[in-house]
């Protein structure tokens, strides 16, 4: 079974272009893992080719966990054929339906992407968002480093008011892939779960 899921998950590597390995090893270093999990360090991603990655994937998330980070990293990196191909190689695209056909970084994640088909949470919620969310410094220090650099954390932090600066955040998202409005959905949950949670029911 373990040479199954390597053979699996080598063939799918090995069919992206150089440009999209790349992104891929970029993205699966920053994919949120479940507790209990760590991520792969950068070093050992960087000279990784399909094959080491395949045994990285295994040995750091055993093999059911490895396919579907690898397919939702896939997916993050928009090699959405080679995810769908890597879910029915492996035998799990049956719980999965055509609109969401990896996980994503939590129930809650997955639950926004079924509410809007085709536009984030996030976006559809945009002036909500904006006009609700208090004390936006908490959510900045969370986004920190992680989605936003020093000059654009101090950009957003110089405006006068919690409105001023969701705007401003909100005006850099057009940078933003798919895993980057996931984190923020994920620091807002955290942070303003009552707000989130009142929008999701609308």
């Amino acid at each position: 079974m373990a040479r199954s899921v390597r053979s699996c998950l080598a063939k799918a590597l090995e069919n992206l272009e150089e440009n999209d390995l790349e992104k891929f090893k970029l993205n699966l270093n920053e994919y949120q893992v479940k507790p209990g999990f760590d991520n792969i360090p950068r070093g050992l991603l960087q000279k990784a080719g399909a094959l080491k990655l395949s045994d990285l994937l295994v040995s750091y998330y055993c093999e059911d966990y490895a396919v579907e980070v690898a397919a939702a990293v896939l997916w993050d990196s928009d090699c959405k054929p080679q995810a769908q191909k890597l879910l029915k190689d492996t035998g799990r695209d049956a719980c999965n339906s055509a609109q969401e056909p990896v996980p994503q970084l939590s129930t809650h994640s997955r639950q926004a992407e079924v509410q809007a088909p085709g536009m984030h949470f996030i976006e559809r919620h945009r002036d909500a968002l904006i006009q609700r969310t208090a004390t936006v410094e908490e959510i900045l220090d969370q986004l920190y480093g992680v989605l936003l650099t020093n000059e654009q954390y101090q950009g957003i932090m110089i405006k006068g008011t919690d409105q001023a600066k969701m705007r401003e955040l909100f005006s850099l998202m057009p940078g933003w892939d798919r895993h980057g409005k996931d984190l923020l959905y994920e620091v807002l949950k955290k942070k303003r779960k009552y707000l989130i949670e009142d929008l999701e029911r609308q």
